[in-house]
C-alpha cells in the first residue's frame, strides 16, 4: 500500500480506494490524479440544498459542475491533440464533431447533469470571453461539455445550475490533489447502486529513459449492483445491502464520462486509441455498457504545442511515440480509469435527495474486512 498521503485521502480527508488496502497495477503519479499531467487543472461548483418532496424549480438540489482545464489559463486557446470514443451513445459530449474532424480541441472541458449541459457549454464561452477575449475575437468556440443524469436525487428539471456556477468552477480550477466523490458534476451521481460521482487517478509510464504521465477523470453514474467488481472480486453478490431506497421509481439512466490526459507525444489517431481503452477500465469494475448508459470518452495530449499552433504556409512537425510502443499507455489508461471509478465510490457518504430517494455509500467496514485482510497477509 502506498505511503503517499495524497494516494490515501482527498484534501478534505475523505478516504480513497487505496486507504482500504486495495492494490492496483502500475505506478501512480504524486497526486494519483489527472492533475499529475503538468498544466491540467480541475475545479468544481457543488450545489446541495433542500430536503423532502420534489418541487420543480425549488429542489431538493443535488447537482453541480466540474471544470477541467487541459492547459494553463493563458494557453487555453492553444489546441490539444485529442480523440473520442463512444462505447454507448446514450448521452452527450459537445464539440465531438470537430474533434472527429480535426483531432483537436481547445478551451476547458465541463461535466454536469444532463439538463444543464448547454448551460455549462455556454458558460464556458462566457468565461473565455472574460478571461481570454482575444481567443474569440475572430473565430468561433466549440467547447467540450458532457453530462450524466442525476434526476433520481436532484431536481434536474429545476435548472439550478447557472452561468455563475460554471464560472466559479473554472475560476477555482487547481492542480495538485483534488476532491472526489459527491462534488461538482458528480454530486448527484450513483454507480452500482452506491453513491458515486467524481473520481480520478494516474499512472506513470517509462519509455526508453523518459517518463510520461497518464491521468484519468471520471463522472461515474452507471452499473448494476450485481455486476460490481473490485480487483477481480465479484463484490455485488456480497453487497445486497445497504440498498437504494426508491420513494419514486428509479429509471435506469446511468452513464459514465471519462477524460484521459497525458503529456506523452501522441497523435490524434493515437489519442482515439487511448479513448477506446477506457471501456476496458470500466469493465474491470463491472460496467457493461447497457442500453441506457451514455459511455463517452475523450483523451487528449498536452504535448506538441507548436504543431497544434502551426501557422499557415509552413510544414508542421510533431513528435510521436510509435504505435508499436503504445501498449504501456493502454495499461495506464485502463488502470487509472478502474481506480478513478473506485475512488469515486470510496470517497463518498450516504445521500438522500428528492422525495426521500436514498443512495447508500459503499460500506467502508466491508472494504476494510475484504481488502485490509488481504493487505495483512
Amino acid at each position: 500500500m502506498s505511503g503517499n498521503p495524497h494516494h490515501q485521502t482527498t484534501p478534505s480527508g475523505r478516504p480513497r480506494a487505496r486507504a482500504f488496502g486495495i492494490r492496483f497495477d502500475g505506478t501512480p503519479g504524486p497526486f494519483n490524479a489527472i492533475t499529475d499531467v503538468a498544466g491540467v487543472a480541475v475545479g468544481y461548483s457543488t450545489l446541495i440544498s433542500g430536503e423532502g418532496a420534489l418541487v420543480v424549480g425549488e429542489g431538493p438540489v443535488r447537482t453541480g459542475v466540474t471544470a477541467i482545464l487541459p492547459r494553463p489559463r493563458a494557453e487555453l486557446a492553444t489546441p490539444v491533440f485529442a480523440g473520442i470514443f463512444g462505447q454507448n451513445g446514450n448521452g452527450e459530449l459537445t464539440g465531438s464533431h470537430i474533434i472527429e474532424e480535426t483531432g483537436a480541441f481547445n478551451f476547458p472541458i465541463t461535466i454536469t447533469n444532463t439538463h444543464s449541459c448547454g448551460v455549462s457549454r455556454d458558460g464556458t464561452l462566457r468565461w473565455m470571453q472574460r478571461v481570454l477575449p482575444a481567443a474569440l475575437d475572430s473565430g468561433w468556440g466549440l467547447p467540450v461539455a458532457a453530462e450524466t443524469y442525476d434526476g433520481f436525487l436532484n431536481d434536474i428539471n429545476g435548472h439550478h445550475l447557472g452561468f455563475e456556477h460554471v464560472a466559479a468552477a473554472l475560476d477555482g480550477a487547481t492542480s495538485g490533489s483534488i476532491e472526489e466523490g459527491s462534488v461538482g458534476g458528480g454530486t448527484g451521481m450513483i454507480a452500482f447502486g452506491f453513491k458515486a460521482g467524481s473520481g480520478t487517478a494516474s499512472r506513470l509510464v517509462e519509455w526508453y529513459g523518459r517518463r510520461y504521465t497518464v491521468g484519468a477523470f471520471v463522472q461515474a453514474n452507471f452499473g448494476t449492483r450485481s455486476n460490481f467488481t473490485i480487483r477481480g472480486l465479484r463484490a455485488g453478490p456480497d453487497l445486497v445491502a445497504p440498498a437504494i431506497h426508491e420513494s419514486t421509481p428509479r429509471a435506469e439512466k446511468g452513464s459514465i464520462i471519462g477524460i484521459v490526459a497525458t503529456d506523452a507525444p501522441l497523435l490524434p489517431h493515437q489519442m482515439k486509441r487511448l479513448a477506446r481503452r477506457v471501456p476496458l477500465g470500466v469493465a474491470m469494475t463491472g460496467g457493461f455498457g447497457y442500453h441506457s448508459s451514455g459511455d463517452i470518452f475523450l483523451a487528449f495530449s498536452t504535448a506538441n504545442r507548436e504543431a497544434a499552433m502551426a501557422p499557415s504556409g509552413r510544414i508542421a512537425s510533431a513528435d510521436f511515440i510509435p504505435d508499436t510502443d503504445i501498449d504501456p499507455f493502454f495499461d495506464a489508461v485502463i488502470g487509472s480509469v478502474e481506480e478513478a471509478i473506485l475512488n469515486a465510490l470510496a470517497a463518498n457518504d450516504d445521500m438522500t435527495g428528492r422525495d426521500g430517494n436514498f443512495a447508500p455509500a459503499l460500506p467502508k467496514a466491508w472494504l476494510k474486512s475484504k481488502f485490509g485482510a488481504r493487505q495483512r497477509k
